[in-house]
């Protein structure tokens, strides 16, 4: 009777499936845990497929079914199973997510797994009894089953309206009805002692099946709907329009037989009987077919279903997915906003209206609510996009006929939004409001002025609130410290970036009319696609700033900020630090740590040197991201632990190291690692150095700073990560005793060697050193530490050949050899482009990825930074830390020619993509392009502005910018 054979011979024509999958993140679902895809019979001419017969009526407890899915990612399995009950409380997942109500499911033992969500459940003739809906993972082997009854229904609707047009699919609307009521099936036994009337029961019991063992009870009301202060939670639904229902698919079907019109409910409460008329609500005008897309936020009006959740009113607008704007200010998911900019905000549409007043970069308040602390606001402050990380903001409305979202620009193009040019903070105009924040801290004011309202501090502020118990070096240097808060867009984390929002404690190294410079460690400020906020604790202020150095090898930012924003009165106490590169530390040295707690109040501690040249060694991560190599750093005898950053001074309180943030990662076990941050000292000699070079002037390509385009430097480096050897090991290598004394003379206290650990990939030192030389001399002269390489780079900057070589003298298996070797010329803009291609940012490989020893010989190729969730490249398996090569068999060695490739391909158009692994191992994918909800755009930094701009490459619509 059961064939196998026979089951996989019965192609299933009609795909009835758990849910609407839409494309975004939006909170849009039907009531019961069905729907229906429609699909083009053309796509599947060569195939014999039949439809499969409908039969709710025939589940029954006892009957033998079998479940055709597909198991645990397997192509098709099918499972064994009885139905043991028809009328089991439907499931609940989530308290903050889709939960099925109003409904029985049907259980049975079958054991279903994930992947058969949505797979028929037919019995021994082949007929579909129910739909696949769920189970119990833990400590059971149930799996639950949605019954039938109302997915006939919609399906015979479907099949009406597709009979009466001719020409093309037209939307079929399948008319449902609700009170916004939750009810639930409770037996006769807990009803009466709810109080329900002996004769009501013995009325109820006679007007229904023998096999009825209960009623309906309200268990929740959704506020501002129909039932809304008409139910309450305990009331025992007895009647509606005159009929005794007792059953979820009886009401059902007269709701949905009754929208638009008024329905006569008759209950008991505490034994009481009560009668009320209420109006049937169009349950598709309560669920939202549009959302507002803006800085990676999703925003709608509040859907049914989690205003159940939540017992919230339907129509609040509702923050899906806060995206970056609103993660930035702490918006969290599941937000009801209330307010925006001093406008009160009650719908979608305020919301869209007070966000089309503001302008890029603006800073303004927001309060909202949250369903866990529902009964008090939050206040936030909220900052426009300075830069085009995101696409201006859009509406996605549903379309049933073409069954895609389309969009539409959210805001008129003489919004202030849109019109406004995007923030210059190199030429100080900044769009904020004076304000305070939820912490009291004071946003800064554009303009400089004194008018009605404005917050005014005297210029006697006190810089040292308690300094009678501060230090010298603590009062002297407080002023020059700030705190930087960091946030990297979502669309923009490249170079391995490991997360979006990071704080630490920076040092103001230049504060002119002009200019503020501000150095930090590039833990904090790990890339230049950032969005940073300085607190000054001088001066209760907060400003943007903007990165324009990042040192290719060394742990440091230099961060810029436009002191005219600030004003006379912090400028008058804002200074900065004293820089004593000279002479450097000595073990056993006293010094002062100074830094900033999160309150902004300065902190000091007299240390000891330990160590002032201690070689930093710093594995790889498994996601290769920026580590400091070729470094020496200082070693304190204490600290304030690894999260405190700041500077150490002398006891004047000149700067002698910048005590940085440093991260790598740590294996607890063969499979799990963890990120370690840990702090060490960054002496302040190679910051002193670009710091001249910045003020007085450099080789490089100019940077508008402030308004003024400024030459920056370009640093020399030699592409080569080396380790320290103690001589002693050396010597066994076979090492020379000559060379052996000529290192201790070099360096009598350390006793080392520089050996190579590897050369970076596409470097030119990479065919000329070979891991495991020592390196001996450079250009005759004896080397021993870091610093010896970096000197002798440094040394070539003084002639205008920019492939000036170093002369090395290296020892290599047994023989030392004269080697000559080319330097590499690095500016400090870290990576200025990224592009965006069916959900994948890809980028160039970044040092971090070369550092590996390994490029693809078809070419460096377009490395793949990160990929998006539900995009074309998570569909199809195109996951980040890999190369791109090919696409269609067309060569990409770089982002120009991965560019002219990828826009020949037109939207639905199968694309095959060669890759490389960061292992090495090649493969050859397949995916779908699709341009509607992913076009290819790129972000690009513009050194001539200093903005990032964002611009689109391919898409379904004539556009230049989004």
């Amino acid at each position: 009777m059961w064939s196998n054979q026979v089951l996989l011979q019965r192609k299933l024509c009609l795909l009835i499936v758990k849910r609407f999958r839409f494309i975004r993140y939006i909170e849009i679902l039907w009531v019961h845990d069905f729907g229906f895809f429609r699909y083009d019979p053309a796509a599947v001419k060569f195939l014999s497929y039949e439809e499969i017969p409908l039969a709710p009526e025939a589940a029954s407890v006892g009957l033998e079914i079998r479940v055709v899915g597909n198991d645990s990612g397997e192509k098709i399995s099918i499972l064994a199973g009885t139905l043991a009950r028809l009328d089991r409380d439907a499931p609940h997942y989530k308290k903050d997510g889709y939960n099925d109500f109003n409904t029985f499911y049907i259980q049975a033992a079958s054991g279903t797994k994930g992947g058969s969500s949505g797979s028929p459940v037919i019995d021994w003739q082949g007929r579909a009894v129910a739909l696949n809906a769920g189970g119990k993972t833990s400590n059971s082997s149930s799996a639950f089953f949605f019954p039938l009854q109302r997915a006939v229904r919609a399906l015979t609707m479907l099949q009406k309206g597709r009979d009466s047009y001719q020409d093309k699919w037209e939307a079929v609307t399948i008319p449902r009805g609700t009170i916004q009521a939750t009810f639930v099936h409770k037996g006769f036994d807990e009803t009466r002692r709810l109080g329900l009337q002996s004769e009501t029961e013995e009325l109820v019991r006679h007007a229904s099946p023998l096999s009825e063992t209960g009623m309906l009870v309200v268990d929740s009301v959704v506020p501002g709907g129909p039932a809304y202060k008409h139910l309450e939670a305990g009331d025992v639904l007895v009647r509606m329009n005159g009929e005794v229902i007792t059953q979820f698919l009886k009401m059902e079907i007269l709701l949905d037989d009754s929208v638009g019109q008024n329905v006569e409910l008759e209950f008991e409460r505490g034994g009481k009987s009560l009668t009320v008329q209420l109006v049937v609500e169009d349950l598709h005008s309560i669920t939202p077919n549009y959302f507002l897309e803006v800085s990676g936020a999703v925003i709608h009006p509040l859907s049914y279903q989690q205003a159940r959740n939540f017992r919230f009113e339907c129509g609040l607008v509702y923050v899906s997915e806060p995206g970056y704007m609103l993660y930035k200010a702490g918006v969290p998911r599941h937000a009801i906003i209330k307010r925006l900019a001093d406008e009160d905000v009650s719908n979608l549409e305020d919301f869209i209206s007070a966000l089309s007043k503001l302008s890029r970069g603006a800073r303004v308040p927001m309060e909202y609510i949250y369903y866990k602390d529902r009964h008090r606001r939050k206040s936030v402050i909220v900052t426009v996009d300075r830069h085009e990380w995101y696409a201006s903001p859009q509406i996605y409305s549903r379309d049933d006929t073409s069954g895609i979202w389309t969009r539409k620009p959210a805001l008129p193009s003489d919004s202030q939004l849109i019109s406004s040019a995007i923030i210059q903070v190199a030429n100080g105009i900044a769009s904020m409001d004076t304000s305070s924040s939820a912490d009291g801290t004071v946003i800064a004011e554009v303009e400089d002025s004194t008018s009605p309202g404005d917050i005014v501090v005297s210029d006697e502020y006190d810089t040292s609130a308690d300094s009678c118990n501060a230090s010298v070096a603590e009062r002297v240097i407080e002023p020059t410290l700030v705190m930087l808060t960091v946030y990297v867009p979502s669309t923009c984390m490249v170079d391995g970036v490991y997360t979006q929002h990071f704080i630490g404690t920076g040092v103001i190294i230049y504060h002119s009319e002009e200019m503020g410079l501000v150095a930090v460690d590039k833990n904090t400020v790990a890339i230049s696609a950032s969005d940073i906020m300085l607190s000054f604790a001088a001066f209760p202020i907060e400003i943007p700033a903007e990165v324009v150095f990042l040192h290719p090898v060394h742990n440091y930012a230099i961060i810029a900020y436009d002191p005219s924003v600030i004003g006379p009165a912090a400028n008058s106490v804002v200074q900065a630090a004293q820089l004593l590169p000279e002479p450097s530390l000595r073990r056993g040295e006293n010094v002062y740590l100074v830094g900033l707690s999160r309150s902004l109040q300065a902190t000091s501690r007299k240390s000891v040197v330990t160590n002032p040249r201690a070689a930093l060694n710093i594995n790889s991560a498994d996601s290769p991201r920026y580590r400091a190599t070729n470094m020496e750093v200082i070693e304190l005898d204490t600290d304030f632990g690894s999260n405190f950053t700041g500077v150490l001074t002398d006891e004047h309180g000149r700067v002698k190291a910048l005590w940085g943030s440093f991260s790598t990662q740590i294996k607890y076990g063969v499979s799990s690692s963890g990120d370690h941050q840990f702090v060490k000292g960054i002496p302040i000699h190679s910051i002193s150095q670009v710091l001249s070079e910045i003020i007085s002037g450099a080789k490089g390509p100019s940077l508008l700073i402030n308004g003024i385009k400024r030459p920056m430097p370009l640093i020399r480096v030699l592409e080569v990560e080396f380790c320290c050897t103690l001589l002693s090991k050396a010597r066994s290598f076979g090492l020379s005793n000559n060379w052996i004394q000529a290192l201790v003379k070099k360096d009598p206290v350390r006793r080392q060697v520089l050996r190579v650990k590897g050369c970076l990939a596409g470097s030119k030192a990479e065919n000329l050193l070979e891991q495991g030389d020592m390196v001996l001399a450079i250009n005759k002269k004896p080397v021993t530490c870091f610093n010896d390489i970096e000197d002798a780079c440094h040394a070539l900057d003084v002639s205008d050949d920019m492939d000036a070589k170093l002369e090395f003298t290296i020892f290599r298996q047994g023989r030392e050899m004269e080697v000559e070797v080319g330097t590499d010329i690095r500016d400090g803009n870290g990576t200025t482009r990224v592009i965006n291609w069916c959900g994948c940012l890809v980028q160039d490989p970044h040092p971090e990825v070369r550092a590996l020893g390994f490029l693809p010989k078809e070419g460096h190729g377009v490395y793949v930074a990160r990929y998006s969730s539900g995009s074309p490249a998570h569909r199809y398996g195109l996951y980040s830390q890999q190369w791109i090569v090919e696409v269609n068999g067309k060569p990409t060695p770089d982002l120009d020619a991965f560019v002219n490739v990828t826009k020949e391909i037109e939207d639905g158009e199968f694309v095959r993509v060669k890759t490389v692994h960061l292992n090495g191992k090649p493969k050859v994918l397949t995916l779908k392009q699709d341009l509607h909800y992913w076009p290819t755009w790129e972000l690009r930094f513009d050194p001539e502005t200093a903005t990032w701009h964002r611009r689109i490459i391919k898409s379904l619509e004539i556009e230049d910018n989004l």
